[in-house]
């Protein structure tokens, strides 16, 4: 118990759930609740019920009395009791709130409180000073480096092999993001994220927190799209931020200053935005999501008797990749599997033969 009260009851179950090997739609599913419920529970933005937390405790292996306190709630039990205690003592008890209101120990505690409050105050601008002087010594992100297609995919190819390994030399499709990003060391939220003056942020990545947070107000925020967009964060983390710099920004900057750390954070837009090179590193990501997705072995797999020119078999593809039509499509094309001419809705064959010998060391 010692150790569940250094933390908060959402990062003590984030950290059950991951050491059972759950993601959260599978723990989510388990306990009866929905994944964005899950989400917002790990992240301490929602409290839990008691049937919630004897539920996780239940398929987290953990001890539910000890949980329920961690949560700052009490049993059914305590209630009853705390009730009883009431009753049985009612007419003592405004003479007791009178002596805790008029202790002289309650004026010394207020002043320890509001030096407390002074100190933190004073550490918090020492520390947005610090923050400030190191940001100019370092550079959190890479955004303008430019990789090519195959480097792109190489990266996601060895995430995926490393998953793979630590799973039996199996994955499952769809791709499991939430997995991904559980071996990633990266956690996922659900916010409203407000727009700037470009217009609509999708997701923004917090890197000294390692947290991908995903827009609410975004309304193709639904299954494929979410997935699409958690991927495409993924691929950030993995070509555009400094991993070095953050562990050293991270280790400077005081472990509760969480104020600080979201001062640092790197914004991901559509790549229809034309902001500077902003088009190139949103292509990249989305690239890197696309392989990450739909990895060339298991588009080989599915693609294998089917006709790629019919639109109706393309759709069957998307739907056992758990993509979106348009993701599908990119990918193809990328591929040179397919070729559609714009402004067509014709599809015509690619070569695939050059694909096969790549993939074998998949199979």
């Amino acid at each position: 118990m010692d150790q569940q009260e250094k933390q908060s009851f959402g990062k003590f179950i984030w950290q059950a759930r991951r050491k059972k090997g759950l993601s959260q739609r599978e723990l989510a599913t388990k306990v009866g609740v929905d994944s964005t419920y899950l989400s917002k529970l790990e992240n301490d933005h929602v409290e839990p019920s008691e049937k919630v937390i004897r539920s996780l405790a239940e398929h987290l292996s953990l001890n539910a009395e000890e949980l329920i306190y961690l949560a700052g709630r009490m049993t059914q039990h305590d209630s009853e009791a705390l009730e009883e205690l009431v009753k049985a003592n009612y007419k003592e008890m405004p003479a007791l709130f009178r002596r805790v209101r008029e202790s002289p120990g309650i004026d010394s505690l207020v002043k320890a409180r509001d030096e407390q409050i002074t100190k933190l105050q004073k550490e918090n601008a020492e520390l947005k000073a610090k923050l400030e002087k190191l940001q100019k010594q370092l550079t959190l992100f890479n955004p303008y480096i430019i990789y090519s297609k195959e480097e792109i995919e190489s990266r996601a190819d060895e995430i995926l092999q490393n998953i793979k390994y630590l799973h039996n030399n199996h994955i499952n499709v769809p791709i499991n993001v939430e997995r991904i990003c559980d071996y990633l060391d990266l956690s996922i939220d659900i916010v409203d994220i407000l727009p700037d003056e470009y217009g609509l942020i999708a997701a923004k990545i917090l890197p000294l927190e390692r947290k991908i947070l995903i827009n609410s107000g975004m309304p193709e925020m639904l299954g494929a799209f979410t997935d699409s967009t958690i991927a495409h964060e993924i691929g950030h983390w993995v070509l555009h931020i400094n991993k070095e710099d953050v562990a050293i920004l991270s280790e400077d900057i005081n472990v509760n200053s969480n104020e600080q750390k979201k001062d640092i954070s790197f914004f991901c837009r559509s790549v229809n935005i034309p902001i500077n090179k902003s088009e190139a590193v949103e292509w990249q990501a989305q690239y890197f999501a696309n392989c990450l997705l739909m990895p060339r072995y298991v588009l080989q797999k599915l693609c294998n008797g089917r006709d790629l020119t019919k639109w109706s078999h393309l759709y069957v593809i998307k739907d056992e990749l758990g993509v979106t039509i348009s993701s599908l499509i990119h990918r193809l094309q990328n591929l040179g599997w397919i070729y559609i001419p714009k402004g067509s809705k014709k599809i015509f064959l690619g070569d695939r033969e050059s694909e096969s010998q790549q993939i074998k060391y998949w199979l």
